[in-house]
């Protein structure tokens, strides 16, 4: 007994000795912690700098296309101009054809930039793309098809802009 408690003791004594050797410096620790806390600080001020640097970006391209945009406008605005600067004695035809052509250039600029018309009217009701503001009795039409537009919708893209504001026929 004796024996086996002098082996559990020579074994617990290797084992300490293996444990002391191979601990690792209080030192060494500390300084490998400053390491990895002067890392993350770095990475942590970088992340923000790249934050901030897209936030930029992003904020000076929207710039960028809300000006370009707006100068694509500008010589609706002169035209409006004119039309109202024009003598009231004129008739009412040329005013139309005037708003005509503004209505033209205004639906080419937005055509140009990808926004198109939602077809309503003949179309079955589609919540996604029309808001329905009537529904009337309507025979010879189907159930649920537009009868009448109120508001155009439109798209850019596959992006909805603005829902349809429609009448629907009721069965």
């Amino acid at each position: 007994m004796e024996d086996k408690r002098a082996d559990d003791a020579n074994e617990t004594a290797a084992v300490n000795e293996t444990a002391a050797a191979t601990a690792p410096d209080p030192a060494d620790l500390q300084r490998e912690r400053d390491e990895l806390k002067d890392l993350l600080l770095r990475k942590s001020a970088e992340f923000d700098n790249y934050r901030k640097r897209v936030e930029r970006d992003r904020q000076a391209s929207s710039e960028v296309a809300a000006a370009s945009m707006l100068e694509e406008l500008l010589p609706l605005v002169d035209d409006l101009e004119r039309a109202l600067k024009a003598e009231a004695g004129t008739g009412v035809d040329s005013y139309r054809r005037g708003v005509e052509l503004i209505q033209s250039k205004l639906n080419e600029i937005l055509r140009k930039r990808g926004v198109r018309p939602i077809e309503s009217l003949g179309a079955d009701f589609d919540p996604y793309y029309h808001q329905a503001v009537a529904y009337e009795h309507a025979d010879g039409r189907r159930d649920g098809e537009i009868i009448e537009e109120f508001r155009r919708g439109y798209m850019l893209g596959d992006r909805l802009l603005r829902p349809s504001m429609v009448k629907v026929a009721k069965g």
